[in-house]
């Protein structure tokens, strides 16, 4: 007996000293990996401390372009009421020699949640809810685990200015998309089925802030409850058509087709190393510095299912900067933009002297002077708005790349005089 116990304790230390020398290769092999990435990573266009010159800025973003990271963007800039620039730069598709152009169509991603913020502001409006409204009374499957016998319940106010404590999916969303073809998702029915593994709150609703695409999703199947429709039919009946965004939709319509982006990565970048843990065969093939990818949809449409155009965008940023009106059709109220604008902002606890704080919708940064912005981002495609409402201007910045150069790109334009 004592022989036969000694024989198992070995196995066991063998099987442990396994796994430890399956951890440390692939350690190795990913140091290895990194180290090989930061050598041969090609070094992008430097951005000029500043410029002078619409001219200067352009000749700054055809460089970028030229260079290939991205491989194509789609610059718009508003002012009271009127577009007053739009030009496209690269390429939306150089496999297919496709320009990138001021109507070419792009995910959106994370900018999708402003319009979702902005549904949710109408149904305060229409009398169908309360930002104060706890979100167990609209959706009674909405069970968490809270922090205290005593804690707040989750309000929709939370969920719009990211203060509830849910969880952020990350991860998974490489894994929440679907292809061509593949039937539409249901919101309320997957944040039923996901609802589980994020139902335990970080902190206590109110106290912290913290960036969650879940919450979002929450949001989706309130619009849904209220409006007994999907939450993609409500934000094409009452943003989308009623601005006239005829070339936006969760869907790629024939309208969109000929206008398409596709979305790419760098080849030798970090966020490469993600694309083999997409759901399906996202890339369609190599071209350039990047990996192209194929048509694909996200699962999850309210924190970042939209597709469409800057200058469609622009529309949006427009009635947004004229007080929820443009060309007589009104998304908004003029009390409700100023809700979403300049109240219920919340610093992240650990930061008390940021400039920068979470409103509804917006991330919101009042040092000099109040700017929101919303960036969206994730594989294939990277995207920034950005208003300076006291100026009525407004910067919609749309690329092909998830390469992170929209905010060094609208810091220069906004230095110029529009």
């Amino acid at each position: 007996m004592p022989g036969v116990l000694m024989n198992e304790i070995n196995k066991k230390n063998f099987r442990r000293m396994k796994k430890r020398k399956k951890r440390l290769i692939v350690l190795l092999v990913f140091l290895m990996i990194t180290i090989v990435l930061i050598l041969i990573k090609p070094r992008a266009p430097q951005p000029p401390n500043s410029v002078k010159t619409v001219a200067g800025l352009e000749a700054y973003l055809e460089n970028l372009a030229d260079f290939g990271i991205p491989p194509g963007m789609t610059l718009v800039v508003v002012k009271n009421d009127s577009i007053i620039y739009s030009k496209g730069f690269g390429w939306a598709d150089m496999p297919k020699k496709i320009p990138a152009t001021p109507e070419t169509v792009y995910h959106w991603f994370s900018i999708t949640k402003i319009a979702t913020a902005i549904a949710i502001l109408q149904l305060q409006e229409q009398g169908k809810l309360q930002l104060d409204d706890s979100v167990a009374k609209i959706l009674p499957f909405f069970n968490v685990q809270y922090p205290s016998a005593t804690s707040r319940a989750v309000s929709i106010r939370n969920l719009l200015n990211h203060s509830s404590g849910l969880p952020d999916p990350m991860f998974r969303l490489l894994r929440w998309i679907h292809y061509e073809g593949d039937p539409p998702v249901n919101q309320t029915a997957l944040v039923k089925k996901v609802l589980p593994d994020y139902s335990k709150l970080i902190f206590e609703p109110g106290e912290d802030t913290k960036y969650s695409n879940f919450g979002y999703m929450v949001l989706g199947a309130i619009i849904e409850k209220l409006t007994n429709q999907s939450y993609e039919n409500y934000i094409r009946q009452n943003i989308l058509e009623t601005l006239g965004m005829n070339h936006t939709d969760f869907v790629y319509t024939k309208e969109m087709e000929a206008l398409e982006a596709a979305g790419t990565n760098p080849v030798f970048d970090f966020s490469a190393l993600a694309v083999p843990f997409v759901k399906g065969s996202l890339g369609s093939g190599i071209s350039g510095k990047n990996i192209w990818f194929k048509r694909f949809y996200n699962d999850q449409t309210p924190p970042s299912g939209l597709i469409g155009s800057a200058t469609d965008a622009a529309r949006l940023a427009m009635a947004y900067l004229n007080k929820g009106e443009l060309n007589g059709w009104r998304i908004l109220t003029e009390q409700s933009v100023t809700t979403m604008t300049r109240e219920s902002h919340i610093k992240k606890k650990n930061k008390p002297d940021s400039n920068r704080e979470q409103g509804i919708g917006w991330q919101v940064h009042n040092k000099d002077e109040l700017m929101p912005e919303h960036t969206g981002g994730g594989l294939a495609f990277h995207t920034m708005m950005r208003l300076y409402p006291d100026k009525n201007l407004g910067f919609i910045l749309f690329t092909n790349s998830t390469k992170r150069e929209a905010r060094r790109i609208l810091n220069l334009a906004a230095t110029l005089d529009w």
